[in-house]
């Protein structure tokens, strides 16, 4: 293939990448708006944001398989017909209830792009220093589409409406379908390693059932009779997917790298870490729009500095991470996060700057810790397991995502629930306990003062939750910390255990 297709080709998969990235966060900056439009309730609002995550982690490990069976382009082109009209129909959702399955469609469509951008990428450039600057760019446009996420979402609500966040994909999966078409070339299939549609099918209904779980827990009056079931179906098909991964001869997930210290804790760091930040997110993009009444663009711009953090620690963090070492980068990349999530929540009664400060400082932290979970990810597993790593890598990620949804987005909705204080009687109580967006709605058709009254209650609980939120955020990484730090430190006393009895 010749240079110029070769650069057609990366053209293509980075354009579809960049959609797959952008729709993880593009949604904070649209919440308060489409909720308002739906008639969407606290945990309508929930499922909304997270089955996206939850279905692409509950797909990922699977879908490699997949295109090594029917070929690596004919599974991209799939993904991005589903991505496409999945897109159409979120845009047009006329009920919250469309939007969640619309959302969910979409959740289909990028777990089975993402793995064949990456397997393209790696067919078409056989040169080794093309290959890594090619994946090089795969890296920096997936990081930075969700970094630049809520600005674009700020950006297209400032002069249409909600689904506008939507629809733009349609144009652009468009054209990479017409670049594909033209560039990509068709690789041999291998179909000797089975797709193991079981097991996909089996974590997908772990995720789903404990983020129902934990939403239901945290409603005002929750059905406990709901919670076992799901948390029962949450353990059963645990357990069933465990077992079948055991005895597969492909399994999906390899447990035997959970065996190394360095890798689990690694994983689970990059999990916490990817939870807290889409946690942080949720609250503080709803924050933003809904107790300080900015403009969506105004609240993309916000986080603008934060994105830049993230940026910038990369290559940084690539710099200072073989001189400290992977354990202690990571240690204190954790602790740096969480000390730094608590000067953000203590600059919101400080001037901009500081905020802003602050907001960069949390970028540069989150950015630190994902490398250094990437990088102790990759060090720790065996060179004939590194594909397989990659993948636990990504799916962290992304379950770390939906499930930091439903746990950080649950804590708000019962905080916010525990401390609006309205009277039982009130015309209001039920809409008011279940949301500020509901309150703030119902504060619009009340006499001014009593409406006004509601505002302010509203807003004092909103922030409580919000505080709350990033409080326990903060205690994560600090237990992530320590539990790493334990981990390592177990490894190296057994490793120097292990050395003393063999030099015996």
């Amino acid at each position: 293939m010749n240079t110029i297709k070769k650069w057609w080709v990366l053209t293509a998969v980075s354009v579809a990448l960049s959609l797959v990235a952008i729709d993880m966060t593009v949604l904070y900056t649209a919440l308060p708006s489409l909720t308002y439009s739906l008639g969407a309730n606290t945990t309508e609002k929930l499922w909304i944001v997270n089955i996206y995550p939850l279905i692409v982690s509950g797909l990922l490990l699977g879908a490699g398989t997949l295109g090594d069976r029917i070929g690596h382009k004919r599974l991209f082109v799939y993904g991005l017909i589903i991505f496409g009209f999945s897109s159409l129909a979120a845009a047009y959702s006329y009920s919250p209830e469309m939007l969640v399955v619309s959302r969910a469609l979409l959740g289909v469509g990028a777990a089975i792009m993402m793995p064949a951008t990456l397997s393209i990428i790696a067919l078409t450039f056989e040169d080794e220093d093309e290959k890594s600057f090619a994946i090089g760019i795969w890296t920096a446009v997936a990081s930075g589409g969700a970094a630049i996420g809520p600005l674009i979402g700020g950006l297209l609500l400032e002069y249409f409406w909600w689904g506008s966040v939507f629809l733009i994909n349609v144009p652009l999966v468009i054209l990479t379908l017409i670049l594909s078409w033209l560039f990509v070339p068709t690789a041999k299939t291998d179909s000797s390693h089975p797709w193991d549609l079981i097991g996909s099918l089996q974590i997908m209904v772990v995720l789903i059932s404990f983020a129902y779980a934990i939403k239901e827990f945290a409603k005002r009056q929750p059905s406990y009779i709901a919670i076992l079931v799901t948390f029962t179906l949450t353990i059963g098909f645990l357990a069933l997917f465990i077992r079948r991964q055991k005895r597969s001869v492909y399994p999906l997930i390899d447990f035997g790298l959970f065996k190394s210290p360095a890798f689990s804790s690694a994983v689970i760091a990059g999990l916490v870490a990817s939870a807290c930040l889409m946690g942080l997110n949720l609250v503080l993009s709803q924050r933003l729009q809904l107790v300080l009444s900015l403009t969506p663009l105004q609240s993309g711009l916000y986080f603008l500095p934060f994105s830049l953090g993230a940026i910038v620690a990369s290559p940084v963090s690539g710099w200072v991470l073989p001189r400290l070492g992977s354990a202690r980068f990571l240690i204190t990349s954790l602790l740096m996060y969480a000390i730094a999530i608590l000067a953000l929540m203590a600059s919101f009664s400080t001037p901009l700057p500081v905020q802003i400060a602050c907001f960069f400082a949390l970028g540069m932290c989150l950015g630190a810790t994902m490398t250094a979970a990437s990088t102790t990810i990759m060090q720790a597993a065996p060179p004939n397991r590194a594909g397989m790593a990659a993948s636990v890598e990504e799916v962290s990620y992304e379950l770390g995502g939906g499930l930091g949804i439903a746990i950080m987005g649950s804590i708000m909705s019962f905080i916010y629930s525990y401390f609006i204080d309205i009277p039982v009687d009130s015309p209001v109580y039920d809409i008011a306990k279940d949301g500020i967006d509901g309150a703030l709605t119902a504060a619009k058709d009340m006499a001014p003062d009593a409406g006004q009254a509601l505002v302010s209650l509203a807003k004092s609980a909103f922030d409580d939750a919000v505080f709350s939120v990033m409080g326990v955020a903060s205690l994560f990484l600090l237990m992530m910390a320590a539990l790493v730090w334990f981990n390592f430190r177990r490894s190296s006393l057994s490793d120097a255990s292990h050395a003393a009895v063999h030099h015996q």
